[in-house]
């Protein structure tokens, strides 16, 4: 019997000094002191380990998350936003220092256009207008005249339709130089030009230009496309099954260019019609701001379907086992024999929604969401250490 007892412990000194260099090392087996005991939901590991595991910490977000709807669309300007510039009497381009991409404000010269058609049209107003300054005269004259019956009623009736007739003919022209650029209360016979100046009617930049110099223009063509990204929408195309996911004032979460920064819109508005392809299309107004958004771009969109905010983390930080979800905490910093370890906790937690990448976490009471440091990378690493100890020090 004393022999058999011998040999079985034996074998035990062998075990522990196999597990011992698979720790790391052989340890000294201590007769006088306690080993430690870790508690099940501990995992320890050394800084080598954790670097190997690619363990990051991170806190906990408050994410905004739902049954989200993922939509696709493009990066659209309102029409008050989008400016086509052309000559309403058309001409040739004398000069133009402009290029697609140039900034532009309100009012600024675009090009300079030439014509012999807006001298014609100055020398036709400044004739007209000194001929109602007779006619208006002639008209007072004769209309006090015909009170005190000298004129009669014929001539007082041709005097009134003359001067109507200069007077419908002054404003008529007054419109057209309006129209080419020139202020009618300006002009003078000292000031009469055959050039326009072609102005700009919104602030933005410059999309399309269509001219070079010396080219002739008449008044259909499209000179100038103007357009100001102050103020971009998101036109989103939804099918007609998901019309009632998406309504007026709800927040929208979108991509542009596979990026991983996040842009704000909300629903401004949505369609009233289907299309012959069973789409409808739903506007958006960007709220957050970013320098790489420009019309004609590709998003890619979510519709949140709930307001409220929810503790989340990235959908990688939560592991399962035995049908149960947990995620790892950052405990303490130890020594053991001289060398630093790192113990992360392991807490049992639910899931909730989930949407672009990050989970919903319902957490045990009493958690504290703001001292907290969590394992965002790594978690089943941590989770293959807790369930083969030993493992990752081999």
């Amino acid at each position: 019997m004393k022999r058999i007892n011998f040999r079985k412990i034996e074998l035990l000194a062998m075990m522990v000094l196999l597990i011992s260099a698979c720790s790391g090392g052989p340890k000294p087996v201590a007769t006088t002191e306690a080993e430690e005991v870790l508690a099940e939901d501990i995992v320890e590991l050394r800084d080598d380990q954790i670097k190997l595991a690619k363990v990051e910490l991170g806190a906990m977000e408050m994410k905004t998350l739902g049954n989200s709807l993922k939509v696709n669309g493009v990066v659209a300007v309102a029409p008050q936003n989008l400016a086509t510039v052309c000559m309403p009497l058309g001409g040739f381009i004398k000069s133009t220092n402009l290029m697609p991409g140039s900034a532009v404000s309100k009012g600024q010269t675009l090009a300079v256009v030439e014509n012999q058609d807006f001298v014609d049209i100055q020398q036709n107003y400044l004739e007209a207008r000194n001929k109602l300054v007779y006619a208006e005269a002639e008209y007072k004259r004769h209309t006090a005249l015909f009170k005190d019956d000298v004129y009669s009623e014929k001539n007082v009736e041709q005097v009134t339709v003359d001067y109507k007739n200069l007077k419908a003919q002054v404003k008529s022209l007054e419109q057209k130089l309006a129209m080419i650029g020139i202020n009618p209360q300006k002009l003078s016979e000292d000031n009469i030009r055959n050039t326009i100046n072609l102005v700009s009617p919104i602030k933005g930049y410059v999309k399309n230009i269509n001219i070079n110099i010396g080219k002739y223009v008449s008044p259909t063509d499209v000179l100038f496309e103007i357009v100001n990204s102050d103020h971009l929408l998101l036109e989103l195309t939804l099918f007609e099954k998901d019309a009632d996911k998406a309504v007026a004032g709800q927040k929208i979460g979108f991509f542009i260019n596979n990026e991983n920064e996040e842009h704000e819109a909300i629903i401004s508005q949505t369609g009233r019609s289907v299309d012959d392809n069973k789409t409808y299309r739903v506007y958006a107004t960007v709220t957050s701001t970013c320098k790489n958004i420009i019309p004609g771009m590709y998003v890619n969109a979510y519709i949140s379907q709930s307001d409220s905010l929810v503790p989340a983390l990235p959908t990688g930080a939560i592991v399962s086992f035995d049908n149960k979800d947990y995620i790892f905490v950052y405990e303490r910093e130890k020594e053991e024999d001289g060398k630093p370890f790192t113990e992360y906790r392991m807490i049992e937690v639910k899931k909730g929604a989930s949407g672009e990448g990050y989970t919903e976490v319902i957490l045990p009471e009493g958690f504290d969401i703001r001292s907290a440091k969590i394992v965002i990378n790594g978690a089943y690493n941590l989770l293959s250490a807790k369930k083969n100890a030993g493992e990752m020090a081999c």
